[in-house]
């Protein structure tokens, strides 16, 4: 029997989430078709972590055993030719028989975006959350600052979180700022330009905001939380040290909405050990 891992990269608009449920249509269901149809032989696959429906991964790493002798360098291709569009497996590697996606996983980042300008990105509207009207990045980074570090993190949890301990590790957490060049030509309108933004919206920023959240582990819907918390302290709704008293309060009533899940995707897993192609 071998181990392999594989790096998928899914858009979640139309799965019920990654991990396989009674009303089928998952992540996980596709590739276990998929893998079943190449190697002859139904194997459960065991993923890093779950994402809800409609929440995308850019990096999922999965893991199975199988008794296929099929050379690891032509699963990826072989894969891709049986799974729908939007599903696509990066690379396979053969790893340890110890090897787990999810318990092996040091770390994982989720990245939450939040376009700012007054249109949405046709383009990428699958992607995005879009709010039209300007946010406060720099008291949106005041506020994210206070979760950083281990915390009970019952205010940023759903109350249907089945987990009994609600300790967890922010690692990281940043916030960063795109413009986007295209979005430009809506100014050539003097009805919408940049002076009236800045006395409409004084001290806050048109764009594309990328919220970054690092940790060693995560609650059900704990950064989609943390997205709508922050959003409200762009919008001025409540100040950045806000944050701090309500991690403190440990009450789910008292952070913002659960930002809409499109926004949201499984950006990156670490490992101590790195898979390695062999």
């Amino acid at each position: 029997m071998r181990n392999i891992a594989l790096i998928v990269s899914y858009d979640g608009t139309d799965y019920y989430g990654f991990q396989s449920q009674p009303g089928g249509h998952t992540v996980q269901d596709k590739l276990e078709e998929a893998i079943a149809k190449l190697a002859g032989e139904r194997v459960p696959i065991m993923g890093s972590g779950r994402t809800d429906a409609g929440v995308h991964a850019r990096c999922q790493v999965v893991n199975f055993t199988t008794s296929s002798s099929i050379p690891i360098e032509r699963w990826a291709i072989a894969l891709n030719t049986r799974l729908p569009g939007d599903i696509v497996v990066q690379s396979a590697y053969l790893v340890p028989g110890e090897f787990h996606a999810r318990h092996h996983a040091l770390s994982k980042t989720y990245r939450y975006t939040i376009n700012c300008n007054r249109v949405p990105d046709l383009f990428r509207r699958r992607y995005e959350f879009h709010h039209p009207t300007p946010l406060d990045v720099e008291a949106m980074r005041e506020g994210l600052a206070h979760l950083i570090g281990k915390h009970d993190f019952s205010t940023f949890t759903s109350p249907l979180s089945t987990k009994p301990n609600h300790v967890r590790t922010i690692l990281r957490a940043s916030l960063e700022l795109e413009s986007r060049p295209e979005a430009d030509s809506l100014y050539s309108n003097p009805v919408y330009n940049r002076e009236w933004d800045q006395r409409q919206y004084p001290g806050k920023s048109r764009g594309v905001i990328h919220l970054y959240v690092t940790g060693t582990g995560f609650l059900y819907n704990m950064v989609r939380i943390i997205a709508g918390t922050l959003i409200q302290v762009g919008e001025g709704k409540r100040p950045p040290e806000n944050i701090a008293d309500i991690l403190a309060a440990r009450d789910r009533a008292l952070a913002g909405p659960t930002a809409v899940p499109h926004g949201l995707s499984l950006w990156e897993v670490v490992y101590e050990h790195l898979p390695s192609e062999t």
